[in-house]
């Protein structure tokens, strides 16, 4: 059959090379624009580029991007994937248009520059700029920036839907109208625009419509992240019973934690390949014996802490709260240290598949201070990060320490850590702004974290196809 002869094609060819350089490349552009001038004084430009190609001499139109209203310095969240054939030239043209609308509903464009250039161009230069040249010819003031990437094998999308609830009212004769933009960090630490949702009009609790974003955008494909979660039982929080309380027991609304661990976990879920979440408690009293543990499964289940999913974590906490005496002090070293340990057992596999990332939610001053700074330094050799997130409004000066963005962090013996492996965040600056804002801040530095470790090790990413089950062969 047709399919017998393709896989033996493939693995001749594979065992051949033919593979490792391919004809034939998925790429993906993306465009953004500065200084489009303004083609009448009263009003900006409402500005889109419609990409050509030429295909027998003709200029054929690909695809357009959005239209950004009065705007000069548009970034577009339209995506152009084009296949690349190595060997051909492949001319590029992109038109820029002024789309106003006028009174009749009739849509009028017109036109105010272009570019060519050719597919290889930008590849190879990976970001292109180039000015725009006006209607006449002459070399106008915009330049457009066109970023190229290549697509990996794995062509998976994600569908995601966002709502949010209670937005800050910006307007002052209507409501918001808010819209969610979606960044991803590269790794040269510039933020690079992934998704932006259609605006909700007049809403402070918009629903967005649901959309799908290719994995290779969101997040260049790499969904190993395995994540973990610790929260904070310690007295200083407050009665469970006490409306007061961070941990208050409310029967229809989340308290300050669950707020927390569902805005950043739902995140984080995304990048985990199980979805599966080992969360343990620390400072309380727990039964049968209400001895104190500073590393508590959350479930009660010490054999097993995983919970299913974010939604797992929420039910076992809401369930574990009620039984429990939250008492001190603040440790936090012991669950460091008992992430390291599973992370230290990975590092004995040659690839160190699993990184780790412990999520811990706390209130406030850590008492274990130097056993922490302990902890940290060692865990910096493992393939681990630490993310503490702020609950309340204590004093936090000491976690912006261990964050090692003002200085390197050291052990009370002095040893440096070997990379930054901590990311703090204070939830209150993040109570009334998006998700999308929060979850930046809190996952900004994990991919630089996670790629430092395995450059570190000499460890390269594995070819997808490298851990696609191989086909067995059979007539």
């Amino acid at each position: 059959s047709k399919k017998f002869s393709h896989d033996i094609y493939e693995s001749a060819a594979n065992s051949l090379g033919l593979f490792s350089s391919p004809c034939l490349t998925k790429v993906e552009l993306r465009l953004t624009c500065k200084g489009i001038s303004d083609r009448d004084a009263l009003s900006k430009p409402d500005p889109c580029f419609i990409l050509k190609m030429q295909s027998h001499g003709q200029w054929m139109e690909v695809d357009r991007t959005e239209v950004i209203r009065s705007c000069v310095n548009p970034t577009y969240s339209k995506v152009f994937t084009l296949d690349f054939y190595f060997e051909e030239v492949q001319r590029l043209r992109f038109e820029l248009y002024d789309i106003n609308s006028s009174h009749n509903g009739l849509k009028e464009a017109t036109f105010l520059g272009s570019v060519e250039c050719t597919l290889g161009q930008i590849i190879s230069q990976r970001k292109l700029s180039k000015a725009l040249l006006r209607p006449g010819g002459t070399v106008g003031k915009a330049i457009i920036t066109i970023t190229a990437e290549e697509l990996t094998g794995n062509d998976d999308y994600i569908e995601l839907s966002f709502s949010a609830r209670k937005l800050d009212d910006k307007d002052f004769f209507s409501k918001s109208d808010p819209f969610l933009e979606i960044y991803r960090l590269n790794d040269d630490a510039t933020l690079q625009l992934v998704y932006r949702t259609e605006t909700v009009m007049n809403n402070l609790n918009p629903v967005w419509k649901t959309f799908k974003v290719s994995l290779n955008s969101l997040c260049s494909g790499d969904h190993e992240r395995k994540l973990q979660v610790a929260i904070d039982f310690t007295a200083s929080n407050g009665d469970p019973r006490n409306s007061c309380s961070l941990h208050y027991i409310h029967p229809y609304q989340p308290n300050e934690y669950l707020k927390a661990l569902v805005a950043v976990g739902e995140i984080c879920q995304d990048y985990d390949s199980d979805k599966m979440f080992p969360a343990f408690g620390f400072g309380a009293r727990i039964p049968p014996d209400f001895k104190v543990s500073h590393d508590f499964a959350v479930n009660f289940n010490e054999e097993n802490p995983e919970c299913a999913g974010i939604q797992g974590v929420v039910e076992a906490y809401q369930a574990c709260l009620p039984k429990l005496q939250l008492y001190g002090p603040t440790n936090i070293a012991p669950i460091i240290q008992k992430v390291a340990n599973s992370a230290s057992q990975e590092v004995h596999t040659k690839e160190a598949m699993q990184y780790f990332i412990l999520l811990i939610l706390t209130d406030g001053v850590i008492t274990d201070m130097a056993d922490t700074r302990e902890a940290i330094v060692q865990a910096s050799h493992l393939p681990m990060s630490v993310i503490i997130v702020g609950v309340g409004n204590a004093d936090f000066s000491d976690m912006q320490m261990l964050d090692g963005d003002d200085g390197i962090l050291r052990s009370p013996k002095g040893e440096p850590v070997l990379r930054d492996i901590v990311q703090f965040v204070p939830f209150r600056n993040f109570k009334h702004a998006s998700p999308a804002a929060l979850a930046k801040s809190v996952l900004a530095e994990v991919p630089n974290q996670v790629v430092d470790y395995y450059n570190s090790k000499g460890i390269k990413p594995k070819v997808p196809s490298e851990y696609q089950s191989s086909r067995p062969f059979g007539p």
